[in-house]
């Protein structure tokens, strides 16, 4: 089990699933050690971008196993929970960990909104059930029930409640957490926001599918952050942003296996009733990283 503390890129990895359902393991680990070599600090399967949603529990597991194989103990795996019920959620949870997994991504899922007690709850006893760093993850632009600020400072003082992924574009809610954690939980942006910018004000980096197409520069603008070389860093945001401008006109699964695709990964499509990425989409995802240098033209 990696003991590091997490900080740095963590690529949400692709769910490369073949039409027979089974996980494509060869693919999917292929992906994990690239990654690796490209430098990135840790891989966080079955987020967003791993269409957990879409998932049965074998194959959620199965992904899991894979990536904590490939990973070899070089860099921490973080990997998703989601779940509706409290106790599923908690169920899940163990079983990850009894995978080898280094530290559990906390998703609340919900049809009927959740009072603010139950968000709390929810996310306490996840903690109580497992000995990992939790990260807990809040995107109000596709959960129905989101963690209000109040929650997030209640759920600082849980001692293994360490990290969060914040994938609201609202940069001042970013500052507004920071201030009520006061450095109890340290902080991930998403491809939502500026990574840079975020970095700025006090984030310890980013967890975002988009890193997976650009793990090489990723990590450069990492390390240009955590060196304070702002105009570096800015310069390399303003080319990469416009990849994250090309994600927010589609489905983001659909155009990062749609961009591995084009990298010669056989990642396979997103998960039906998802659309694939349309020929425009392709173009727009290609012409991307050519500009980045993450393609050759």
């Amino acid at each position: 089990m990696n003991q590091t503390p997490f900080h740095g890129v963590f690529p949400y990895l692709v769910s490369p699933i073949l039409p027979s359902g089974r996980v494509n393991e060869p693919v999917l680990a292929q992906l994990c050690d690239d990654l690796i070599a490209q430098g990135v600090h840790g891989l966080t399967p079955l987020g967003s971008t791993g269409e957990f949603a879409y998932l049965s529990w074998p194959q959620r597991q199965r992904i899991v196993e894979v990536v904590v194989a490939a990973a070899r103990g070089r860099v921490p795996v973080v990997a998703g929970v989601a779940a509706t019920t409290t106790a599923e959620a908690v169920r899940q949870a163990q079983a990850l960990a009894g995978l080898g997994c280094d530290g559990i991504l906390a998703i609340l899922e919900s049809y009927f909104p959740i009072p603010d007690d139950g968000v709390l709850a929810y996310f306490q006893a996840i903690a109580a059930a497992v000995p990992l760093p939790i990260v807990l993850y809040t995107n109000p632009n596709f959960q129905r029930t989101d963690l209000s600020l109040a929650v997030i400072e209640q759920l600082s003082h849980v001692p293994n409640i360490r990290y969060l992924k914040e994938a609201s574009s609202n940069t001042g809610r970013v500052l507004s957490i920071l201030n009520a954690v006061e450095g109890r939980v340290q902080l991930f942006a998403a491809s939502a926001h500026i990574p840079a910018a975020v970095m700025l004000i006090g984030g310890v980096g980013w967890m975002a599918g988009p890193a997976c197409l650009v793990p090489r520069q990723s990590v450069a603008l990492y390390e240009f952050c955590r060196r304070g070389d702002w105009t570096a860093a800015m310069a390399l945001q303003r080319q990469l942003w416009q990849l994250n401008q090309a994600f927010a006109r589609y489905n983001l699964a659909a155009c990062i296996k749609g961009g591995l695709a084009l990298q010669g990964y056989d990642v396979g499509l997103p998960l039906p009733p998802q659309a694939p990425l349309p020929p425009a989409g392709v173009a727009e995802v290609r012409q991307a990283l050519q500009a980045v240098g993450a393609l050759a033209a």
